[in-house]
């Protein structure tokens, strides 16, 4: 554990946690989101999980009409 001079396990776990998901889900590289300031980078999590819904609730519903319409 790093908690004297550095980020706990559990803190250092969701910063790592962000990274990947703007490099993963975002296309950011690791440098980019890294070099981001903190409230930038919480702000394009957020967006992007405000668009990943979104995105699930259009493909709940174009399926749900689909299936409506192959009765």
């Amino acid at each position: 554990m790093r908690t004297f001079f550095g980020l706990s396990d559990e803190y250092a776990e969701s910063i790592y946690e962000e990274f990947f998901n703007l490099k993963y889900y975002g296309g950011w590289s690791f440098f980019e989101a890294y070099n981001l300031p903190i409230v930038l980078r919480r702000w394009f999590l957020r967006r992007l999980v405000e668009q990943k819904e979104k995105e699930a609730k259009s493909h709940e519903e174009a399926m749900r009409k689909a299936k409506s319409r192959s009765r």
